[in-house]
């Protein structure tokens, strides 16, 4: 039996049919965790919130068009509600970001030393915050693209934002976090 599409499992849902919404969460919810994670700075309750918020809105909806690809449709959902939230969260607390280790981002190879692991850690933490230091904008794009690989067309439909922006942000959002990396690799601060 052919496994479903995402559009034809959301036009499940809205239909009435109580199997497929447990189908799309189960290939989404690990998806938005981690993009969301990212894209707010490392703060996994709020993650989680917002995934589940996520979902909320998806069952909700009563205006999905089955013609528009669901993945993207999902991701501007969630990213609209990040936006939402660190517009609020700015206004109340200022700007900040969790020093807190990522545990997907620090696995590595049982065989590592402890000094390999060691560096990879550090390497890890500089590069979340070098992604949590860029432009909200540029951020975005670099999450949806290399954590996320979503393409560009897919990222362009997500954010609502031309193919041409897309490019841009993310060639300037490539840019400088390779200049920030090569400045910390260099020691440079």
């Amino acid at each position: 039996m052919q496994e479903k599409s995402d559009e034809e499992l959301m036009a499940a849902v809205m239909s009435g049919d109580q199997r497929a919404l447990p189908l799309l969460v189960g290939r989404y919810h690990a998806l938005l965790l981690g993009y969301l994670y990212r894209l707010i700075g490392g703060d996994r309750p709020l993650a989680e919130d917002l995934v589940q918020e996520t979902l909320l809105r998806v069952l909700q909806q009563r205006t999905y068009r089955s013609d528009r690809p669901f993945k993207p449709w999902v991701y501007t959902i969630a990213t609209n509600l990040a936006k939402d939230h660190l517009k609020s969260a700015a206004v109340r607390y200022g700007s900040r970001t969790r020093e807190e280790g990522d545990p997907l981002v620090n696995l590595s190879d049982n065989e590592a030393s402890p000094e390999e692991r060691a560096l990879a850690a550090e390497r890890s933490r500089e590069v979340r915050a070098a992604v949590a230091g860029l432009g909200e904008e540029y951020r975005g794009v670099v999450v949806l693209r290399f954590y996320q690989g979503l393409k560009l067309q897919e990222i362009a439909e997500t954010l609502q934002i031309p193919l041409g922006t897309v490019k841009s942000r993310l060639s300037v959002g490539v840019d400088r976090l390779r200049n920030v990396l090569s400045q910390s690799s260099r020691g440079v601060g």
